[in-house]
């Protein structure tokens, strides 16, 4: 059964913002990278009658978590990211732009990739997919993929921020694109949703991944 998704465009740069549930009655729902006003995401929830079970984080960049804090502290939510990019949310000072605030919080789970988390009747496999930064991961559950930046409807994350690697990328999404079905619906962190069947098809970035299925 396909996963209930709705999206917020939030923050200075427009990050998507999920928020999942099992079900269109569902009572919990899971929080996908707050990147924005919590109030925003509050009031979805409320409109659509359900508690904020969890937050599930893609990466440590800022855009992707100006709203966790404030989310966390509202709902009760336990806050789940990447043990390798936890201090870019424990002391984003550091890496945060100026004129851009972020309150710290410290996860409640810390995840490497290959964990399974059930959470508000979804069971989320934790996928690790580095490369737009050092440990990215990835959430996916019945045929839903939330990709944060790894991979966008006809282009690919960034590979010039620090701890990034393009070859790292590719490897990412060769994993995904091995293990996934092609009409796995793409929710990533920025535009809007694709599936693996058409980024592997037609997206620009993967020529290389294209031209190894056909040699």
């Amino acid at each position: 059964m396909a996963l209930e998704v709705d999206q917020l465009s939030l923050g200075p740069l427009g990050t998507n913002c999920y928020v999942a549930r099992a079900s269109t009655s569902a009572p919990e729902a899971v929080v996908v990278d707050p990147s924005g006003d919590a109030a925003e995401l509050r009031l979805l929830l409320e409109r659509l009658g359900a508690h904020c079970a969890a937050i599930l984080v893609t990466h440590g960049h800022w855009d992707h978590l100006l709203g966790v804090a404030e989310l966390a502290d509202g709902t009760g939510a336990r806050v789940h990211m990447s043990e390798g990019e936890r201090s870019l949310l424990e002391d984003p000072s550091r890496f945060t732009p100026s004129g851009i605030s972020l309150r710290p919080y410290t996860p409640d789970v810390l995840l490497r990739g290959g964990e399974t988390v059930d959470v508000a009747g979804i069971a989320f496999d934790v996928l690790s997919v580095p490369g737009h930064s050092p440990a990215h991961i990835a959430y996916h559950a019945d045929g839903s993929l939330f990709s944060g930046d790894v991979l966008f409807a006809g282009s690919v994350g960034r590979t010039d921020l620090p701890g990034a690697d393009w070859d790292t990328l590719v490897a990412s999404i060769r994993s995904l694109v091995d293990t996934l079905p092609p009409d796995t619906v793409v929710y990533p962190g920025h535009g809007p949703t694709t599936t693996l069947g058409d980024e592997l098809a037609r997206n620009p970035f993967l020529a290389e991944l294209r031209a190894e299925r056909t040699s």
